[in-house]
């Protein structure tokens, strides 16, 4: 399988490897970005590990996934950003999660505008959403930046989630009126 590469501006969405082992632990250890991520606490570094692995898998099984997203810049790791669909999730899901270092840098849209639009265009789907775990308010932001809207709530691995969704329709929409 091979798996695409994505380009924007500032960043380079690729498959993970091992060296991203040291940047994927530390953003998984980290208790401010697990707070709504999961079971909302940290994990140890042979969990973030099997978390990765879990990542890379889910592109064999599903044909998409999470891309390691890199600032072009310095070649380092700030985050994970893609497209997720587990067992038991509600749809496809664009999701995204950027070391704390690199928050406020707009890093997440951009790369979540990356991928939602390669969603759209290789997967043909007709919306996508964002699971959104009540009161992570940052994600909220991303969402609507990229275009989603509120619209329903629901209990997910014993959490209250909010769903923002973005159709088709609305994302071609916005894409023909902001091409960048």
């Amino acid at each position: 399988m091979s798996f695409p590469e994505l380009e924007t501006e500032r960043l380079r969405l690729r498959m993970f490897c091992h060296s991203d082992t040291d940047a994927y632990a530390d953003m998984c250890a980290d208790p401010e970005i697990m707070r709504f991520l999961g079971d909302g606490k940290p994990m140890s570094r042979d969990m973030a590990w099997r978390n990765m692995a879990t990542v890379m898998g889910h592109w064999h099984l599903r044909g998409y996934g999470f891309w390691a997203v890199e600032e072009k810049s310095t070649g380092e790791l700030v985050g994970r950003v893609g497209c997720w669909n587990p067992e038991g999730w509600p749809g496809i899901e664009v999701g995204w999660t950027i070391l704390r270092a690199a928050w406020g840098q707009g890093f997440a849209v951009e790369a979540g505008r990356a991928a939602m639009d390669w969603a759209f265009q290789q997967l043909n789907l007709e919306s996508l959403s964002s699971v959104i775990r009540t009161g992570n308010d940052r994600s909220v932001r991303v969402a609507e930046k990229l275009g989603e809207s509120w619209d329903y709530t629901l209990e997910l691995m014993g959490y209250e989630c909010q769903i923002y969704t973005i159709t088709r329709e609305k994302w071609a929409r916005e894409r023909s009126a902001n091409p960048a």
